[in-house]
C-alpha cells in the first residue's frame, strides 16, 4: 500500500481536532529545520533548541488563530524569529545590523542575476551539477552559510536551504524587500567567495 505524504494543511486539520500524532509529526518534520534557523540567531546550541522548543509552544497555543493566510512552514518560522529575537537579546546575543551600511560588502552584479542567482559558476566548478549532489560540498555550503553575519545567514537559510519566497522571508523577519534582497545578495556572495577560496587552497 502506497504511503502517502500529507500536507501541513491535512495536518493541522488533524491537530485542532487535538490528533497528537498530526504533531508529532510536524515536529519531525520542521524541528531540525527550525533548530537550525535558531541558531542563525545564537551561537549556544542550547538556546537555539530552547528557541525551537518555544517555537512549538507557540504553535500550540496560536494555533486557533491561525488562518493560513501564510503558508504552516513560514508562520512556523515566524515564530520561531519572534521567539529567537526575544530569548537572544535576553542572552544579549543580538547586535543589530543595518543592511544598508555603506561600508558592508556589496554584490558585484556582474556574477550575480537581477534575481540573486550567480550568473557565472564559481572558478574551478567545472561541473556544478555533479557537484550538487556532493555530500562533502553540501556540508561546505551549509558550514559556510554559518560563517555569515546573522542577518545574512537568517535570510540565506530561509531562501535557499528552506525555500522561502521573497515575500515570505520579509513576512518572518519583518524586512522591506530591499533589504532582504540586499542581505540575500551579500550573503550569497560571501558564501560563494568562502567556497572559492577552499577550492583555491586544495
Amino acid at each position: 500500500m502506497l504511503d502517502l505524504v500529507e500536507s501541513d494543511d491535512e495536518l493541522v486539520v488533524r491537530l485542532r481536532k487535538g490528533d497528537q500524532d498530526a504533531f508529532a509529526v510536524l515536529v519531525d518534520r520542521y524541528h531540525t529545520r527550525l533548530t537550525r534557523f535558531a541558531h542563525s540567531f545564537t551561537p549556544r546550541a542550547e538556546l537555539a533548541e530552547d528557541i525551537a522548543q518555544e517555537t512549538w509552544l507557540g504553535l500550540l497555543r496560536g494555533l486557533e488563530r491561525f488562518e493560513g493566510r501564510a503558508s504552516l512552514r513560514t508562520w512556523l518560522f515566524q515564530i520561531c524569529a519572534n521567539r529567537a529575537r526575544t530569548l537572544a537579546a535576553k542572552e544579549g546575543r543580538l547586535i543589530p545590523v543595518d543592511p544598508t551600511d555603506p561600508d558592508a560588502p556589496t554584490v558585484d552584479p556582474a556574477r550575480f542575476g537581477p534575481d540573486g542567482v550567480w550568473s557565472q559558476p564559481p572558478s574551478h566548478w567545472s561541473d556544478a551539477a555533479a557537484r550538487e549532489q556532493d555530500a562533502v560540498l553540501v556540508e561546505r555550503v551549509r558550514s559556510a552559510i554559518t560563517r555569515l553575519p546573522d542577518s545574512q545567514q537568517q535570510v540565506v537559510t530561509l531562501r535557499d536551504v528552506e525555500g522561502l519566497s521573497a515575500v515570505e522571508v520579509c513576512r518572518v523577519l519583518d524586512l522591506t524587500e530591499g533589504n532582504q534582497r540586499v542581505l540575500l545578495h551579500r550573503g550569497r556572495a560571501r558564501v560563494r567567495a568562502l567556497l572559492e577560496q577552499e577550492v583555491a587552497t586544495k
